[in-house]
């Protein structure tokens, strides 16, 4: 059980006792992602994550805060998404108040010498490398900026290479200080802890001050879709091809997601699901398929990822489009809906039995969403599924004239992708 502290600054507290184990995790969450930035800026959230580690006035270099945390054996990082940035370190639970004090030096002081801002510069380049030479990971980023097109969610969280090589000393800092205060935050603790010490540590190293209230993102509003979109980022030399197709839908709090994360179990969430079965075990087209429901507060993708056979792409496009219309024009069965409720049921259980993930859980939806479901809440919603509402969603997310397909591939003309999607 979860206690939520809500604190006069508009910062929350999540606190998320276990006493059967000796660790703790901390963790800090700012509301603050690269759909808050602009063309100009794009990459400043991903950037600015790398500069908390290097270097504050207590501890003045990237090596002066590793070796403090290695020398406890501590696991630390940080991530940049589209709509959030965190923090944490995790570690033996006697050194909760060394985590608590690093955390907060590093977020409050660090130095944003342009030395550090210059060096690191190479450091996100190679980055944002990696993600583009590695297909399997950098098709939803294309997929993305296609689906979201010219709205905040569809910009690159690392950003472009010109803005790493040549985005300010100022402007970095002035955006750290627009979204890194007190308001906007979240503070979670998890695992072996007394209650009493870690509230007195927090109001000591992240003390309450009284600004505005969290940010509020952009709404998320792409343009009518009247005709299905192709893109193509053309890799020649790769044997297997990246797709992802799909769709627009609801926002991640609205209570359909739930029955499209249902929906996607069915279509290809499990080893035995339609899309598994039809594209890899009959057909041998491809190694690997899973539909998957991925949301933000505003709005979600229903979407179909494979990695698939270069000289069977085609025959695999058409046999993925004639599952989706036969789920579309003849729905789902009961039978599916109970085997997709409990694979979802022992994949929760199971995924939230480890303590740092729960905590990523409650703190992720107090940060992003308008309320906090547990585990037991979560199970009751998907058990209150219906048929009825499944076949309808798939009816209404399954539209071709609506369909996005991007594909990394050697490939070069659109017009036979589209073909098979237009007829």
């Amino acid at each position: 059980m979860y206690k939520r502290i809500v604190r006069k600054d508009g910062s929350v507290i999540i606190l998320l006792p276990q006493k059967e184990t000796k660790a703790i995790t901390f963790e800090v969450l700012y509301k603050v992602g690269s759909r808050q930035e602009n063309d100009k800026n794009n990459g400043a959230s991903h950037f600015v994550e790398h500069l908390m580690f290097k270097g504050t006035d207590k501890r003045p270099d990237t090596a002066s805060i590793s070796k403090e945390l290695d020398g406890i054996g501590a696991e630390y990082n940080a991530f940049t998404g589209k709509d959030h940035t965190g923090y944490y370190i995790k570690a033996d639970s006697s050194h909760l108040p060394l985590a608590v004090e690093m955390l907060s030096d590093m977020l409050h002081n660090s130095k944003f010498e342009k030395t550090e801002i210059d060096r690191e510069r190479g450091v996100i380049i190679e980055e944002i490398n990696m993600y583009e030479d590695n297909p399997l990971m950098y098709i939803e980023d294309v997929f993305e900026n296609l689906l979201y097109q010219d709205t905040p969610l569809g910009r690159l969280i690392a950003g472009p290479r010109d803005n790493i090589r040549n985005i300010t000393r100022n402007s970095l800092y002035n955006y750290y200080q627009k979204y890194y205060y007190s308001g906007n935050s979240v503070i979670a603790v998890a695992g072996n802890f007394k209650e009493q010490q870690v509230l007195k540590l927090i109001d000591k190293f992240f003390p309450i001050v009284k600004t505005k209230t969290r940010v509020r993102n952009i709404q998320t509003k792409p343009k009518l879709q009247q005709a299905p979109r192709v893109t193509i980022l053309s890799r020649n030399g790769l044997e297997q091809v990246q797709l992802n197709l799909g769709w627009r839908s609801v926002a991640k709090n609205d209570p359909k997601f739930l029955v499209s994360q249902v929906l996607a179990n069915v279509l290809g969430g499990t080893m035995s699901s339609r899309l598994f079965l039809q594209i890899r075990e009959r057909r041998g087209l491809c190694y690997f398929i899973k539909a998957v429901a991925s949301g933000y507060e505003d709005i979600s993708s229903f979407a179909i990822h494979a990695g698939l056979n270069k000289d069977k792409i085609y025959e695999a496009l058409q046999a993925i489009k004639d599952e989706l219309n036969k789920l579309k024009n003849d729905g789902i069965g009961i039978e599916e809906l109970r085997h997709a409720k409990d694979n979802m049921r022992g994949r929760l259980i199971l995924k939230l039995e480890d303590i740092n993930t729960q905590l990523n859980f409650i703190s992720g939806q107090e940060l992003l969403e308008k309320k906090i479901r547990d585990l037991d809440q979560l199970l009751i919603d998907l058990e209150k599924v219906t048929l009825k509402q499944i076949n309808n969603l798939a009816s209404e997310i399954i539209s071709w004239p609506k369909a996005n397909l991007a594909i990394i591939g050697s490939f070069t003309n659109k017009n036979k992708f589209l073909n098979i999607l237009n007829k």
